[in-house]
Protein backbone atom coordinates (compact mmCIF):
# COMPACT_ATOMS: atom_id res chain seq x y z
CA UNK A 1 0.00 0.00 0.00
CA UNK A 2 1.41 3.49 -1.02
CA UNK A 3 0.37 6.50 0.80
CA UNK A 4 1.74 9.83 -0.29
CA UNK A 5 2.59 12.50 2.02
CA UNK A 6 3.61 15.52 0.12
CA UNK A 7 7.12 14.71 -1.45
CA UNK A 8 7.34 11.57 0.68
CA UNK A 9 5.80 7.88 -0.34
CA UNK A 10 4.99 6.15 2.34
CA UNK A 11 5.29 2.27 1.31
CA UNK A 12 3.46 -0.17 4.14
CA UNK A 13 2.19 -3.96 4.28
CA UNK A 14 4.18 -6.36 2.02
CA UNK A 15 6.43 -5.87 -0.99
CA UNK A 16 5.76 -9.07 -2.70
CA UNK A 17 4.67 -10.89 -6.04
CA UNK A 18 1.19 -10.38 -5.32
CA UNK A 19 0.86 -6.75 -5.37
CA UNK A 20 4.06 -5.66 -6.82
CA UNK A 21 2.17 -4.48 -10.46
CA UNK A 22 0.06 -2.38 -7.60
CA UNK A 23 2.86 -1.00 -6.06
CA UNK A 24 4.80 -0.35 -9.13
CA UNK A 25 1.67 1.57 -10.79
CA UNK A 26 0.95 4.03 -7.51
CA UNK A 27 4.69 4.54 -7.06
CA UNK A 28 4.89 5.67 -10.78
CA UNK A 29 1.76 8.05 -10.19
CA UNK A 30 3.68 8.90 -7.12
CA UNK A 31 6.78 10.48 -9.03
CA UNK A 32 4.91 11.62 -11.50
CA UNK A 33 3.42 14.45 -8.99
CA UNK A 34 6.71 14.60 -7.37
CA UNK A 35 7.14 12.32 -4.56
CA UNK A 36 10.70 11.16 -4.60
CA UNK A 37 10.99 10.11 -1.65
CA UNK A 38 9.86 6.22 -0.60
CA UNK A 39 10.19 5.69 3.14
CA UNK A 40 10.04 1.80 3.37
CA UNK A 41 9.89 2.18 7.20
CA UNK A 42 6.56 -0.08 7.34
CA UNK A 43 7.20 -2.75 5.24
CA UNK A 44 5.98 -6.18 6.73
CA UNK A 45 7.19 -8.80 4.65
CA UNK A 46 8.89 -8.55 0.96
CA UNK A 47 10.12 -11.04 -1.30
CA UNK A 48 12.82 -10.60 -4.71
CA UNK A 49 9.74 -8.65 -6.82
CA UNK A 50 10.55 -5.74 -4.23
CA UNK A 51 13.66 -5.12 -6.34
CA UNK A 52 12.18 -4.99 -9.41
CA UNK A 53 9.22 -2.82 -8.36
CA UNK A 54 12.27 -0.24 -6.62
CA UNK A 55 14.68 -0.42 -10.15
CA UNK A 56 11.15 0.23 -11.94
CA UNK A 57 10.65 3.58 -9.61
CA UNK A 58 13.82 4.32 -10.02
CA UNK A 59 13.44 3.99 -14.08
CA UNK A 60 10.12 5.95 -13.80
CA UNK A 61 11.74 8.71 -12.42
CA UNK A 62 15.19 8.80 -14.28
CA UNK A 63 12.62 9.05 -17.76
CA UNK A 64 11.11 12.02 -15.68
CA UNK A 65 14.46 13.68 -15.30
CA UNK A 66 14.36 12.93 -11.13
CA UNK A 67 16.41 10.76 -8.74
CA UNK A 68 14.50 9.03 -6.36
CA UNK A 69 15.32 8.30 -2.53
CA UNK A 70 14.94 5.49 -0.43
CA UNK A 71 14.32 6.19 3.76
CA UNK A 72 14.64 3.31 6.35
CA UNK A 73 15.36 0.42 3.89
CA UNK A 74 14.24 -2.65 5.09
CA UNK A 75 17.48 -4.72 6.66
CA UNK A 76 15.98 -7.59 4.61
CA UNK A 77 16.04 -5.28 1.33
CA UNK A 78 19.63 -4.65 1.73
CA UNK A 79 20.48 -8.04 2.27
CA UNK A 80 18.57 -9.41 -0.90
CA UNK A 81 19.81 -6.93 -2.07
CA UNK A 82 23.25 -8.23 -1.68
CA UNK A 83 22.56 -11.36 -2.50
CA UNK A 84 21.64 -10.61 -5.93
CA UNK A 85 24.81 -8.06 -6.30
CA UNK A 86 22.61 -4.92 -6.37
CA UNK A 87 23.15 -3.23 -3.71
CA UNK A 88 25.43 -0.37 -4.96
CA UNK A 89 22.12 0.26 -7.44
CA UNK A 90 19.51 1.70 -4.64
CA UNK A 91 19.19 4.83 -4.71
CA UNK A 92 20.02 5.69 -0.75
CA UNK A 93 21.15 8.81 0.15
Amino acid sequence: MIQVSGDCVEVSGPMTMAGAAILLAEGEAAIAENALAFDLAAVTDMDSSCLAVIFGWMRAARDAGKVVRLLNPPRNLLSLAEVYGVSDLLPRH
